[in-house]
Order: structure tokens, then sequence, then C-alpha cells
């Protein structure tokens, strides 16, 4: 796992509007799509919280550099955002966390034990962010909880988990 180092703070837009994203497109045949993860309390208690599509890419080299461009529209001392690539079939193929122009990718689990200790480790997180809810510290709730997504992100379909670690290592 990775950690960011980032602080914490509430949304920084209205309703949880994303600052404009210029570049890619919405053509639905695309099969690469840039999402934000929605935080707004009414998608949290619905149930089901879609992702908001920022925008679709023919390739993953090009939705990874859109999320890199939507990264610099994000305004200094902004709440890092989480961004996800997902395939046409709604499978992650590779998340990170945006902020002061640049994006945090998250390395994709590299097999099904390992997915397994992920998901332990976040359940376990969330739990405490519960707690530290319940004891009053809203603070300390919200980087639990922040630290539980990003271990999520790890969480890549398993078709894609080759794939994405590769893409990773190119970018860098």
């Amino acid at each position: 796992m990775f950690d960011l180092p980032l602080p914490i703070h509430p949304n920084a837009y209205p309703r949880g509007v994303p600052p404009h994203f210029p570049l890619g497109d919405t053509d639905p045949n695309h099969p690469f799509a840039l999402t934000l993860s929605r935080r707004a309390p009414a998608d949290l208690m619905s149930g089901r919280v879609p992702p908001l599509v920022l925008a679709r890419f023919a390739t993953l080299a090009e939705a990874m550099q859109g999320a890199i461009d939507h990264a610099e529209g994000i305004p200094p001392h902004a709440a890092p955002q989480l961004l996800a690539i997902l395939d046409r079939d709604e499978r992650l193929v590779l998340a990170g966390a945006a902020s002061d122009h640049a994006v945090a990718w998250c390395h994709p689990v590299t097999s099904a034990a390992e997915a397994r200790g992920v998901v332990t480790e976040a359940s376990q997180l969330r739990g405490q962010a519960g707690r530290a809810t319940a004891w009053g510290e809203p603070d300390l709730a919200a980087q639990l909880r922040h630290r539980a997504d990003l271990l999520d992100a790890r969480l890549v379909d398993p078709f894609w988990r080759a794939f994405a670690a590769r893409a990773l290592q190119d970018a860098a």
C-alpha cells in the first residue's frame, strides 16, 4: 500500500461538482472511462453511488493523461479526489488520488490472496473510522476512510491487473 501524506479536507466543490474537464469526450464507444467517486451525502444514502464519468478515452494511456490533466485543474490545497479508470464493462482498470497537479496511482494487487488482505484491512479501517466518529474525532475518521478508499483502489479487476501494473511501470 502507498500512503498519501495529503490533508483530508471537506469537498472543495459545491455539491460534489468537479472542476471543468476540458479534455476527452463522452463517446460511449471509447472503452476507458475516467471517473470521479461521488461523496455527496445524498449519493451515499442512495445505496448505489455510481461514479461521475468525467470523460471517455480510446486507450489507457490517454485516460491516464486525462487524469493528470484533470489534476492540473484542481486548486491548491483542495481535498484529494479519488479518480478511477473503468473499462466499458465498468471493471476497475486503475485508480489513484489526484491533487495538487498530480495523480498518485495505486498499484494493483497481484493476487486473490493479496486482494483478500486488502479488503480485510480496508474493512478494519472503516470500522476504526466509525469508532472515531462516535468519539467525536471527525478529522481522524475522514483520514481513516480515505486510507480505506486508497486500499480499495488497489482492487483492480483480475483481467486488468498485469496490464495496469505494466502501464504504471511504463509511465514511471
